[in-house]
């Protein structure tokens, strides 16, 4: 069978969510370039493996030659002190696209995050079209990221889809999990379709299955053709009953980010 590229490129393959999808993109081209800022063993058949840092645009450059398509997960990927994001996620983001110009890489699938919207309340329906709201330095360097990639399309055409990836992990425990889980089978369809549709210009799409709990709207993403087949209501024999409510003001449980606003930049009272 035909693969749709010769060539594609993951960046943050030792991460999370990098390593889980790394035996999964095989289907997707005949080649795929694996690349992180640390040691991710050896490559395995039909695989290249780069050691980059981000922040240094030479390196940056040789890692994205000769690659049809980059599947950009790289970077800082939880809330932390400013320094590593800004080196990762803002300059290593600005290295990335400036290859991206200069080769002539016509696609990129940047994994944004729900982070970009976590200070809208649960109670709130959000779509692509609304504000961005971060609740943190990794919400704000994801925003910065949907802009630089926009910027990229409006002035070189370089088309884009800004992935707002929700809690991607096997299972979900807590109430907010289980309205934002996105199941590794349902990202991986999600990728497919921003890969191989003909026109994406700049989307932006919400990286969530198909769950019980609803916190936001895709209806600017219809093009993409994406039907997530998971859902999270597997699990919810597993959560606790509950009856015990958390504080009136419990930011965690008022505002879409969760445990992200605990562990974000603190001030002085």
């Amino acid at each position: 069978m035909t693969k749709p590229f010769k060539r594609i490129l993951l960046t943050g393959a030792g991460g999370n969510l990098g390593r889980r999808l790394r035996e999964r993109l095989n289907a997707f081209s005949d080649i795929v370039r694996l690349a992180d800022v640390a040691d991710i063993g050896p490559a395995g058949p039909g695989e290249e493996v780069v050691q980059c840092d981000l922040a240094d645009r030479e390196s940056v450059m040789r890692m994205c030659e000769g690659v049809d398509a980059i599947l950009h997960f790289g970077g800082v990927s939880t809330e932390v002190e400013f320094a590593p994001i800004m080196q990762a996620n803002l300059l290593g983001l600005v290295n990335l696209y400036e290859a991206v110009h200069k080769l002539g890489i016509r696609r990129v699938v940047f994994a944004s995050s729900n982070h970009t919207m976590g200070m809208y309340e649960t109670t709130e329906l959000v779509d692509a079209s609304m504000p961005p709201r971060p609740d943190g330095y990794y919400g704000l360097s994801k925003v910065w990221g949907e802009s630089l990639s926009r910027f990229y399309w409006d002035r070189f055409g370089v088309e884009t889809v800004c992935i707002r990836i929700g809690y991607c992990f096997p299972e979900p425990t807590t109430h907010r999990q289980m309205v934002t889980w996105l199941s590794l089978d349902d990202l991986v369809e999600l990728l497919h379709r921003s890969l191989v549709t003909p026109r994406v210009g700049h989307t932006v799409t919400f990286g969530v299955s198909d769950n019980p709990g609803r916190w936001w709207d895709d209806r600017h993403a219809r093009h993409l053709c994406f039907r997530p087949k998971d859902s999270s209501a597997q699990f919810a024999h597993k959560l606790p009953a509950g009856g015990d409510y958390p504080p009136a003001d419990d930011l965690t449980t008022l505002h879409q980010g969760g445990p992200f606003l605990n562990m974000g930049p603190k001030y002085p009272s």
